[in-house]
């Protein structure tokens, strides 16, 4: 039996439930809700309108690509269900598929917003060195063949932490430039560090305050060239600062690209 919530006489007063999600991207076109194809936002949305009769429209802290996993995404939405939170994660975790799974369902204040009131976000890119990339790790990282020159990968990751304009690293359609009181493509990056976790892996971690579409991958594309020898550190500052995208590297493949967490409050370092 599906457990209930009690809110006394107030039966139709409006719950916002937060969740916190994780999902290997590889056959989802993202997290967005689209017509078409299948999406992180959409199977959710989907089991939700069965479970509360309703529909429901589902916020996430952000938009991933097709391809892009996540350890950690957090959405809210609103109902008038009296199911308890419990329920609410099982029920999901039974209809939704195992590429997707709820690890937190919790009634939240409803001032809390999952885009809005969050801090900032954490992101790995996992880049695979090994001359035989082992299959079960194909969907998860990046396999880089070349010998990547880690001391200059290093010196950009230093260059770009602070307040910067992203503009060179940002792809079409992250935001309306018509807009002209917001910050416009200004990010504020507090950590960019490269690190292995793992013999032949490598590890490049991004913590901000806010990422514009494609932004991480469209770093990692640049840092890849300075890593190959391709552009040198002080080319690669001057990109950054030339506020112009076609001077930037390929946008990275999707695949390699994790969130891994997203802050509310203090930001953890």
């Amino acid at each position: 039996m599906v457990e209930k919530l009690s809110f006394g006489t107030d039966l139709l007063r409006k719950r916002r439930i937060k969740l916190l999600i994780s999902y290997d991207g590889t056959n989802y076109s993202g997290w967005q809700r689209q017509k078409h194809d299948s999406t992180i936002q959409g199977e959710i949305e989907k089991c939700l309108a069965i479970m509360t009769r309703d529909e429901i429209f589902l916020h996430g802290a952000g938009r991933t690509d097709g391809g892009v996993h996540a350890e950690a995404m957090v959405a809210h939405f609103d109902c008038h269900s009296t199911i308890s939170d419990a329920d609410f994660m099982r029920g999901l975790n039974s209809m939704l598929p195992g590429a997707i799974r709820i690890s937190h369902a919790i009634t939240c204040d409803t001032s809390f917003h999952s885009r809005f009131s969050a801090t900032g976000k954490r992101y790995h890119y996992v880049i695979f060195q090994g001359k035989v990339q082992p299959p079960h790790s194909r969907l998860y990282a990046v396999h880089v063949t070349s010998k990547l020159l880690l001391e200059p990968i290093n010196e950009c990751l230093i260059a770009i932490q602070d307040t910067h304009d992203f503009t060179s690293f940002e792809n079409s359609g992250s935001r309306d430039k018509s807009i002209t009181n917001g910050r416009g493509a200004v990010r504020t990056i507090y950590k960019a560090t490269l690190h292995s976790t793992i013999p032949g892996q490598l590890v490049l971690e991004f913590i901000g305050d806010g990422f514009l579409k494609n932004m991480v991958r469209n770093l990692v594309g640049t840092l890849l060239d300075v890593g190959r020898g391709k552009i040198s550190v002080e080319e690669f500052k001057t990109i950054l600062e030339a506020k112009n995208r076609s001077m930037g590297g390929a946008t990275a493949p999707a695949h390699g690209l994790f969130l891994k967490e997203v802050f509310y409050g203090k930001i953890d370092l």
